[in-house]
């Protein structure tokens, strides 16, 4: 089932920050070091990059015509694609 209400896909994109946040305390309140606070800031960054890779930068600068669903759309592509 597609979601194409609006306000539901804000209240998903804010559950899904509030369960980042909330995930993050968490962590944060059972280990609190700065180890572990800047470990989980690059973990963040690291995954949010690649994310951004997978369904922007391969559909503007390496194949246009590809549109991509999810991350197993994006394996999918990648076990069809020729190198």
């Amino acid at each position: 089932m597609d979601i194409k209400s609006p306000r539901i896909l804000y209240l998903k994109g804010f559950l899904f920050v509030l369960l980042g946040l909330l995930a993050s305390i968490l962590l944060l309140v059972e280990h609190p070091s700065l180890r572990t606070a800047v470990l989980l800031a690059v973990a963040v960054w690291a995954f949010a990059r690649a994310y951004y890779f997978v369904f922007y930068v391969i559909q503007h600068y390496i194949d246009g015509k590809y549109r991509f669903s999810g991350l197993w759309s994006f394996v999918q592509y990648l076990l069809r694609k020729e190198p």
